[in-house]
């Protein structure tokens, strides 16, 4: 029987019968690959179940979720679900993401909204018209999320460039 080494912390100090913070991440035993499921008001994992936050490869919190999928009144991720989601693909109440679906909000390539959408394509009650235009105008975050937004190729290339130089200076 073989084992890889895996990453496991979880905190002594307990609130409500949750650790404050949990890391887990996965091991190999006998060649399959066993997830971390980490549990407590802070969690990391390949599962990560957060009160408050929750990071990893699906992330689900009563506060931030950051993951490849993740759920949270925050959520940030591949795919993003909950109160206000940014993500390649984003569903919830206020959603920013490549396919954007919001309930009452939505900006994206694809973004439809039952009350205000802009995008690529955009579908809502209001669409382009002086009350979406002055919606998205008074709003930090989607002013914020349209500045990030025409910086695209430049925030994409950057890590390349990076991992180019580094590797490079690394003689790799």
């Amino acid at each position: 029987m073989t084992h890889s080494a895996c990453m496991a912390y979880t905190s002594g100090l307990r609130v409500l019968g949750l650790p404050l913070l949990d890391i887990q991440t996965g091991t190999i035993s006998d060649g399959v690959y066993r997830r971390g499921v980490a549990r407590g008001w802070f969690a990391v994992g390949d599962v990560a179940l957060g009160a408050l936050f929750a990071l990893g490869g699906v992330a689900v919190s009563g506060g931030i979720g950051i993951g490849g999928v993740s759920l949270g009144l925050l959520a940030l991720g591949g795919l993003a679900c909950g109160g206000l989601v940014f993500g390649g693909g984003a569903v919830g109440v206020y959603a920013i993401g490549g396919f954007a679906l919001g309930l009452r909000v939505a900006l994206g390539g694809l973004a439809i909204a039952r009350d205000i959408a802009l995008g690529g394509t955009a579908i809502a009650q209001h669409v382009g018209d002086d009350e979406a235009r002055a919606y998205f105008g008074a709003n930090p975050i989607y002013r914020l999320a349209t500045d990030v937004s025409s910086y695209t190729w430049q925030l994409l290339g950057l890590p390349l460039l990076l991992s180019i130089g580094f590797r490079r200076r690394s003689g790799g």
